[in-house]
C-alpha cells in the first residue's frame, strides 16, 4: 500500500486526494478475496492499481463529482415531512391532555380561527363559556411545555398590575 500510496500521491497532487483514492481499492481487495483467496490471486498489487487508477481517471473525468470547498451553508434539506409529523403528534398529545370542552375551544378559536361566538355557536354554548374553557385549555398546555402563562416572554410592571389577581372587594 505505501508503493501504491506514492504512485496516487504523484498522479494527484494531493494528499487527501491520494488518500481517498486509496480506501476504495483497500475496501474492494477484501471482496474481492472472498470470491478467490489472495493465495491464488496472482498480483494482488496490479489489481489495487488498476482500479485506483481507474477510480483516479474517473475523477479527472466527472469533475462535478468532486468535493468543493465553500463559504456558504448548505440549503436547508427536505426532511420527507418528518418534522410536520412532529409537531403534529406533539400537538396531538397536549389536546388529548385537555378536556374535551376545552379542547374543543382551542381547536375552534385558535386552530381553525373561529371567533369565540361562532365556536359557542357550534358548541351550543355561550361565548364566555367557550372564552374561560379555551383560557382553562391554553393555561395547561402553557404549563405542560414550560411556557409564561400569560403567553409572553416578559411582562412590563404596567402591564403586570393588570393582569395579576384582583384585590378582595
Amino acid at each position: 500500500m505505501p508503493r501504491l500510496r506514492r504512485r496516487l500521491l504523484a498522479l494527484a497532487g494531493n494528499p487527501h486526494d491520494a488518500d481517498d483514492l486509496l480506501q476504495e481499492p483497500s475496501l474492494r481487495l477484501p471482496r474481492r478475496a472472498r470470491a478467490r483467496p489472495l493465495t491464488r490471486q496472482q498480483q494482488p498489487y496490479a489489481y489495487t492499481c488498476a482500479t485506483a487508477l481507474n477510480l483516479l481517471r474517473d475523477h479527472w473525468r466527472h469533475p462535478a463529482r468532486r468535493e468543493r470547498c465553500t463559504d456558504r451553508l448548505p440549503e436547508p434539506s427536505w426532511d420527507g415531512g418528518f418534522a410536520g409529523k412532529e409537531a403534529e403528534a406533539v400537538a396531538t398529545a397536549l389536546l388529548r391532555a385537555l378536556s374535551p370542552k376545552e379542547a374543543a375551544a382551542v381547536i375552534l378559536v385558535d386552530l381553525e380561527g373561529l371567533t369565540h361566538d361562532m365556536a359557542g355557536e357550534r358548541l351550543g354554548t355561550h361565548r364566555g363559556t367557550v372564552q374561560r374553557n379555551r383560557m382553562r385549555g391554553l393555561a395547561k398546555i402553557r404549563a405542560a411545555v414550560g411556557a409564561p402563562e400569560d403567553g409572553s416572554a416578559a411582562v412590563s410592571p404596567t402591564r403586570a398590575e393588570h393582569i395579576g389577581p384582583r384585590p378582595p372587594a
